[in-house]
């Protein structure tokens, strides 16, 4: 069965402020991502990963009690 690219559905339309939102948010994660991964590699060159270890411990009890699976 062969597929047909007409799908009777409107393509989604931006207007130019909106293009510029989109392209400014996109820049912004980009930005903040680079930022966030060059300190967590700095930091886990200097330390070891026992903060992150009970880091990710504490924050699946507090899940655990917050979704009800402990009482």
């Amino acid at each position: 069965m062969l597929l047909s690219t007409k799908t009777g559905v409107e393509p989604i339309k931006f207007t130019a402020i909106e293009c510029a939102v989109l392209l400014t948010g996109m820049l912004v994660a980009f930005l903040v991502s680079i930022i966030s991964i060059r300190f967590l590699m700095s930091f886990i060159k200097k330390h070891n990963f026992r903060i992150f270890g009970w880091y990710r411990i504490a924050l699946v009890a507090a899940a655990a009690i917050y979704f009800g699976f402990i009482e």
